[in-house]
């Protein structure tokens, strides 16, 4: 409940803020369909059954980390929130603001922290204790966030870097899954089948990646149009 309540209040910021102060019509829509699903993730049927199937705790941690955290980043919400009366947030936030212009740091950040949390020390650790429960979403939303604002809204002088911290990201949650997908024995308790973590470390390893293939896309597209213009510029 401590998380429905954290995104509750960030929800009612964003929209006081936003009858203050209008932003474009997409991001608005990005960012109540990630509030939609945060609350998905964490509220009803699929946190309780996350307690006992390492598969729903592995859609949960990919909602955060691939779906809900980019949303955030391409509503560009900042402005809405501090509109809403959210200026504590945005303090809580500064220490943050220089990450982004480090995509490398960045993603060497959100690696370290998914591999934190999914060894089997600290993943048994966030389920039997709903704070930290609460905390190891909150690294991954706030890692993730981090990361992907470095790739989708970074400079165009760190293009280059941002594919290289996608292509790291791919490479080590890729091959977490693979682990997972691929060990011989459970590796979060008894209680949970072989299979069950099999499928949840293909789940990480396949549709998971498809994400970053995407952005991956997407920033190259980008770069490559700017190179482009540039040229046809200079002709």
């Amino acid at each position: 409940m401590l998380g429905a309540a954290i995104l509750s209040i960030f929800w009612i910021f964003y929209i006081l803020g936003s009858v203050r102060r209008a932003a474009p019509v997409w991001h608005p829509i990005f960012f109540h369909v990630a509030m939609l699903l945060s609350f998905f993730a964490v509220v009803g049927p699929l946190d309780e059954w996350a307690e006992t199937s390492t598969t729903a705790h592995m859609i949960q941690h990919m909602l955060f980390m691939v779906v809900i955290a980019p949303l955030w980043v391409l509503s560009s919400p900042l402005s809405q929130l501090v509109a809403g009366g959210g200026r504590w947030l945005v303090s809580c936030w500064t220490p943050f603001l220089r990450l982004p212009r480090h995509p490398m740091l960045t993603a060497y950040l959100h690696g370290l922290t998914v591999w934190f949390w999914h060894t089997p020390r600290f993943y048994q650790l966030a389920l039997d204790n709903p704070w930290w429960h609460v905390v190891e979403h909150g690294m991954f939303l706030l890692t993730a966030g981090l990361f992907w604002w470095a790739v989708l809204q970074g400079k165009r002088r760190n293009v280059h870097w941002s594919l290289f911290a996608l292509l790291l990201t791919l490479m080590h949650t890729g091959f977490l899954g693979a682990l997972l997908t691929f060990a011989q024995a459970p590796l979060y308790g008894e209680s949970r089948s072989l299979e069950d973590q099999q499928l949840a470390g293909l789940i990480m390893w396949v549709p998971g990646a498809v994400p970053y293939l995407l952005a991956a896309a997407w920033v190259g597209y980008r770069w490559f149009r700017d190179i482009y213009r540039n040229t046809g510029a200079t002709d």
